[in-house]
C-alpha cells in the first residue's frame, strides 16, 4: 500500500496536495522574473476574468499586460471589469487592482491564433490558460515552448488525443522547471489537504469503497442567433458540445472524480456506466448528456461509484464520501470533514478556522513561487490523468461498454475541428430538424 502511494504521488506530483517539497531554484528556467511578475490571460470569459483578478490579488508584484480571445466582446467585458473601481475576489475581499492591469490596445489580442501572439511576448512570466477546454492543449503547448510558468484551467482536453498531447508537455515542462498549476483547487483546500493526508498515513485503514457526487442543476446556455455561423455559435454555447466541454462529466465532475483518484492514489484500471439525457432533449442542449452514473474500479479491485446530473428541482450534492477497513469519512464538507472509526470515535475533525478560498490559494502559492525563483508546482500529469479519467467516464455511458484505462488513452477519436476559423464548420453539426446526433448506448463508438 504504501509502496503504491509513493509511486502515484512521485509520478501525479501531487506531494503535499501539487506541492513538490524539494524546491529548485537556479536552473535558468525561467526564474529571473523582474521585480513585477507580468501575465498574459488567455480566454476573458467569466472564469478567465476570475483567474485574472485572484492573480492580481496575490501579495506579489502582478500585473496584467496582455489578454487574448476569441471574441472581442468578451475581451473588452473582461478588461472592464478588471478595471472598474473595485472587485471583490473569491475569497470574498474587495480589492482594487485597477492599477495591476495595463493592456493597451496593442497587447489585446482577437482571433483563433490571438493566444499565440499573448504567449509570445517576451516580457510575460506567467500564463493564464481559461478558454473553453478543447482548446487547453494547443494552449498549453505554446505556454511551454515560450517557457512560461502556468495556471490553467481543468479539464485538460476533451479528448484522449489531447491528453496525450498534455501528457508529453508535462515532462517537458518539468524538465524546464516551469511551475503549472492546474485548477483542480481542492488539491489547495485546508480541509482536503488534511483529511486525506490522514487518510493517506493509514487512519482509516485501506479505502475500499466510496462515492463521488456532482448532482445539481443545469449552468447556462447560450441561445443561437441571427447570422451566427455554426463554428460561432458552438464556441459561444461551448458547454453542450463535446470538442470544447467534453460534457458534464468532463468539465464539472472532474473534481469530485479527481478526489476519488487523490483518495486512492490511483487511477482507475476499467469503468462502466449509465447516462443519456433525460430532461435535457433541446436542440440548443448540443450533443452532451444530462446525467451520467459510473463505477469506477481501481487495480486491487476497489470500486468508487460516481454520479453527476444535471436536473432542475432535484437533490443536489456536491461533495465526496469513502470507506476504509477502520473508518470512513461521509464529507469534505468544512465542519462536517470528519474521520470516524465504527465505534463512533472521532478520528480527526476539521477546524475550518482561518482557512482561505482555495481558488485564491492556488494564486497566492503559484505567484510567491515565481517571485522566489523556485520550482515547486508539477500539477499537469494529474491533472490530465484525472481528466482522462472523466473522458473514460464518458466513453462507458456513451458507449455503454466496459471501459479499460489503456484502449481508451490510447484511442485515436479526435473531437477538434479539422479547420478552425468562423466559416468553417465543427466536426458535429445539426440535421434539419436543427438537433445534433447523441450518442447511443450500444451503437456509439468511442475508442
Amino acid at each position: 500500500m504504501e509502496n503504491n502511494r509513493r509511486e502515484f504521488l512521485k509520478a501525479s506530483g501531487l506531494i503535499a496536495g501539487g506541492v513538490i517539497l524539494s524546491p529548485l531554484a537556479g536552473y535558468g528556467y525561467n526564474s529571473a522574473v523582474g521585480d513585477t511578475i507580468k501575465v498574459a490571460l488567455i480566454g476573458c470569459g467569466g472564469r478567465g476574468t476570475g483567474a485574472a483578478a485572484q492573480a492580481l490579488s496575490t501579495s506579489q508584484n502582478v500585473q496584467i499586460v496582455a489578454m487574448a480571445d476569441a471574441f472581442k466582446d468578451r475581451l473588452d467585458e473582461s478588461y472592464k471589469n478588471l478595471t472598474a473601481k473595485k472587485y471583490k475576489n473569491a475569497a470574498g475581499t474587495v480589492v482594487d487592482i485597477k492599477t495591476k492591469v495595463d493592456v493597451p490596445d496593442d497587447r489585446k489580442f482577437v482571433g483563433f491564433d490571438a493566444f499565440k501572439k499573448a504567449i509570445a511576448l517576451k516580457d510575460v512570466d506567467v500564463v493564464i490558460l481559461a478558454t473553453p477546454p478543447g482548446f487547453r492543449p494547443s494552449h498549453f503547448e505554446e505556454a511551454v515552448k515560450n517557457d512560461k510558468h502556468i495556471f490553467m484551467e481543468k479539464p485538460v482536453a476533451t479528448d484522449a488525443p489531447g491528453i496525450r498531447k498534455v501528457l508529453a508537455l508535462a515532462e517537458e515542462a518539468k524538465k524546464k522547471k516551469l511551475n503549472v498549476v492546474v485548477g483542480l483547487q481542492r488539491h489547495y483546500q485546508r480541509n482536503y489537504l488534511e483529511a486525506i493526508k490522514r487518510i493517506h498515513d493509514g487512519a482509516l485503514g485501506d479505502i475500499v469503497g466510496g462515492q463521488v457526487y456532482w448532482v445539481g442543476s443545469s449552468p447556462w446556455m447560450k441561445e443561437r442567433q441571427p447570422n451566427q455561423t455554426e463554428m460561432e455559435y458552438q464556441m459561444r454555447n461551448w458547454y453542450y458540445f463535446n470538442w470544447l466541454c467534453g460534457d458534464h462529466i468532463n468539465e464539472q465532475h472532474v473534481h469530485n472524480i479527481d478526489v476519488a483518484n487523490w483518495v486512492k492514489n490511483a487511477y482507475p484500471t476499467q469503468i462502466q456506466g449509465t447516462g443519456g439525457r433525460e430532461v435535457r432533449t433541446g436542440k440548443q442542449y448540443g450533443e452532451i448528456f444530462d446525467h451520467h452514473t459510473l463505477d469506477l474500479v481501481y487495480a486491487d479491485g476497489t470500486t468508487i461509484s460516481s454520479q453527476c446530473r444535471q436536473f432542475e428541482g432535484t437533490w443536489n450534492k456536491v461533495d465526496e464520501a469513502f470507506v476504509g477497513t477502520k473508518g470512513r469519512i461521509d464529507s469534505f464538507d468544512g465542519k462536517k470533514t470528519i474521520l470516524k472509526d465504527y465505534k463512533g470515535g472521532v478520528i480527526y475533525q476539521h477546524d475550518d478556522k482561518g482557512d482561505i478560498n482555495p481558488y485564491q490559494v492556488e494564486h497566492d502559492d503559484l505567484f510567491a513561487a515565481v517571485a522566489k525563483g523556485e520550482y515547486k508546482f508539477a500539477d499537469a500529469e494529474n491533472g490530465a490523468k484525472s481528466t482522462m479519467t472523466a473522458i473514460m467516464g464518458r466513453m462507458a455511458t456513451y458507449s455503454g461498454k466496459l471501459i479499460k484505462w489503456d484502449e481508451a488513452l490510447n484511442s485515436d477519436i479526435n473531437l477538434f475541428p479539422d479547420k478552425l476559423a468562423w466559416d468553417a464548420n465543427p466536426k458535429i453539426m445539426p440535421g434539419p430538424d436543427g438537433l445534433y446526433p447523441v450518442a447511443v448506448p450500444g451503437k456509439t463508438i468511442v475508442i
